[in-house]
């Protein structure tokens, strides 16, 4: 691990072999902003991105890096992500994408969003398409995405539309490190269990919102294939393995 970077707001960058086209201008709008700190996690790649990376943690006191010896899934990537970032006791934690489909500016009005008095203990991005915003999916993904929510809505009461976009952000109170203590049991669907881990921890239930984004593109590259949809499958039994049916 290298750098440091704690500060009030952590955002933890997922990154597997992303040499080639991780964006350094989203990167920089971000550690511009005197509030926010990266973890930027290298998950075992096996090109250029941990050296760059670590160039980067060189240069820019805003960032962390975390590295992983061998490829643990962006999941595990995630969480310990998360899990270095609390331990600067920031305010606010959350992950973004390494394509930033979800750009740096939405990131920080999530970010300033979720700091504001009354603001709820979890904010995330939603792709809904609104007059006026920029949304741009592919219908694959789109489909997949529906599916996906409607089922979860049906099965867990997790009235959240749009679950699969990738900007998350969390207050970093207790509630949250119990909800990371042990590693993910989903790969695709990791978010959403994290999120019914937030939401079934004892004591007072987590506010959530979701937050229509202004702007949102599917970026050339990002990696979804066929195989993904038997990892949802999958990814559905092991929630129901740890989650059991909501009984209402």
């Amino acid at each position: 691990m290298s750098g440091s970077a704690d500060r009030p707001v952590m955002l933890v960058v997922p990154c597997f072999n992303e040499a080639a086209r991780l964006p350094a201008g989203e990167l920089a709008a971000l550690a511009a902003n005197p509030d926010v700190g990266l973890v930027l996690v290298d998950d075992g790649s096996t090109d250029g991105t941990l050296d760059l990376l670590n160039r980067l943690a060189k240069e820019v006191p805003a960032v962390a890096v975390v590295h992983l010896a061998t490829n643990q899934g962006k999941a595990e990537a995630v969480r310990r992500g998360l899990l270095r970032a609390l331990e600067g006791r920031p305010e606010v934690v959350g992950f973004v994408d390494a394509d930033f489909a979800t750009p740096a500016f939405e990131v920080l009005r999530l970010a300033a969003g979720i700091r504001q008095p009354g603001a709820p203990d979890v904010v995330i991005g939603s792709r809904v398409l609104l007059s006026g915003r920029t949304v741009v999916r592919r219908p694959v993904r789109h489909i997949l995405g529906r599916i996906v929510a409607t089922y979860l809505s049906l099965t867990y009461a997790l009235q959240i539309y749009d679950t699969q976009c990738g900007a998350k952000l969390f207050r970093a109170d207790e509630r949250l490190r119990h909800a990371l203590d042990a590693p993910f049991a989903t790969r695709w669907l990791f978010d959403v269990e994290l999120l019914m881990r937030v939401r079934d921890t004892p004591g007072p239930p987590a506010a959530v919102r979701e937050e229509p984004l202004e702007e949102w593109r599917d970026i050339p590259g990002s990696r979804l294939a066929a195989r993904e949809v038997g990892q949802v499958l999958k990814d559905f039994r092991a929630l129901h393995l740890r989650h059991g049916r909501d009984s209402a």
